[in-house]
């Protein structure tokens, strides 16, 4: 995939001086008061205006937050306090700047962050008027927000089109080295875990995987409506019998490549959903009509913990049963391991799987841990990203 990089336009000597735009991914969680709670997107977001400050940049950075009504500012829409906590790990002032769109006063070496881009209206259609607005505030435009890649946007898709340069920021040039790395060449074999509640969400997704990995691991809720598929008893857990046609045709894809979907063969199950629940091992064949299965059990976990310890490439994308309950954690905790400990490139998605990820301390054994959920989820199914597709147009000239 060719894009200009935000470092190659720093290396030509072209930034210095000039007026540059970053959409950044700044939409962090914040409690009742207005705190944030986790900051890890802004402190993603430093080595991109590091960058451009460094270079002599007049520097305008924005990004949403929440979902504010286009043309009705409220308090809670503004970005006063990432503001203060960029202005921390910066270590100096950031001017927050409202009412933005029809001009900016920002000097070289300076930087300054305009208020919520959802709130101007247009910003969500990507209004062409607004578009060029937006474009006509900058010498370039540098997007660095992969969690808003898969939205053509005003500020992520718009501004791209018009604006004199538009190239890729740090954090998007490396999601962009990590999807083709996993996707486009991977070393094989190439694994796919995906996991979840339900087959419909992600049927795209484990579709569009059938054609291209070796091994497509299943889990959660979806793992039921395989084993389901497969003329397995579920009791009466989570799944969808709707879908058993699909699962059965994901299936047949892969025996016809010669790959496979492993069916669990032994499972945790619990009478309730509950923290509290009693946890009772067993083979798969032998679930009763009042179990829930909430994980996938040892031995079918250390089975696939071998396989992903052999594979290439690992794309995670989910939990592999209820892994906050401690009863039924298992599964998930070794799978986690397993990647962990595997030689193969992992790349990794998901606020769920990011929360595993977390728990289990292995942030630094993934190779490369995607920021963007509905983005990481739409590149899995194949789609080209509208954040992709106008910087490549823009690099072809």
């Amino acid at each position: 995939m060719k894009v200009l990089r935000f470092a190659d336009v720093i290396a030509s000597g072209f930034a210095k001086g000039k007026r540059v735009f970053i959409r950044a991914d700044l939409n962090v969680p914040q409690d009742d008061a207005g705190n944030i709670t986790e900051d890890t997107r802004i402190r993603a977001s430093v080595p991109c205006i590091r960058m451009a400050l460094d270079a002599g940049a007049a520097v305008m950075v924005t990004s949403h937050l929440g979902r504010p009504t286009e043309g009705a500012f409220k308090p809670e829409d503004s970005l006063a306090p990432v503001a203060k906590r960029l202005g921390e790990l910066l270590g100096r002032e950031v001017p927050l700047v409202a009412n933005w769109v029809d001009g900016v006063e920002v000097k070289p070496g300076q930087i300054v962050l305009l208020e919520n881009c959802r709130v101007n209206v247009g910003e969500k259609k990507n209004a062409p008027e607004l578009a060029r607005k937006l474009a006509a505030l900058c010498d370039v435009f540098v997007h660095d927000a992969f969690g808003t890649a898969h939205r053509a946007e005003g500020t992520t898709y718009g501004i791209a089109q018009f604006a004199p340069i538009a190239c890729a920021g740090p954090l998007l040039a490396a999601e962009i080295d990590a999807i083709n790395k996993a996707l486009a060449n991977p070393k094989r074999p190439l694994v796919a875990i995906v996991a979840g509640s339900k087959v419909s969400s992600k049927l795209t997704i484990l579709q569009a995987l059938a054609k291209n990995v070796d091994q497509l691991i299943v889990g959660g809720g979806i793992a039921n409506t395989f084993m389901l598929a497969s003329g397995l008893k579920i009791g009466k857990s989570l799944a969808e019998p709707g879908l058993l046609d699909d699962a059965k045709a994901v299936i047949e894809a892969m025996k016809a490549r010669g790959a496979e979907v492993p069916i669990p063969t032994d499972v945790v199950t619990a009478k309730t959903f509950a923290a509290d629940a009693q946890a009772t091992v067993k083979a798969a064949t032998d679930v009763a009509e009042d179990d829930l299965i909430l994980d996938i059990g040892p031995v079918t976990a250390a089975k696939l913990a071998e396989q992903l310890k052999k594979a290439g490439t690992i794309v995670w994308n989910g939990p592999v049963g209820v892994f906050e309950f401690a009863a039924f954690e298992n599964g998930t905790k070794v799978i986690a391991h397993a990647i962990a400990e595997s030689s193969a490139f992992s790349i990794a998605g998901g606020g769920d799987t990011l929360a595993a990820i977390a728990k289990y301390g292995i942030e630094k054994d993934i190779g490369y841990i995607s920021t963007g959920g509905g983005a990481f989820l739409e590149v899995l199914e194949g789609k080209t990203l509208p954040a992709f597709e106008i910087l490549q147009k823009r690099a072809a000239g």
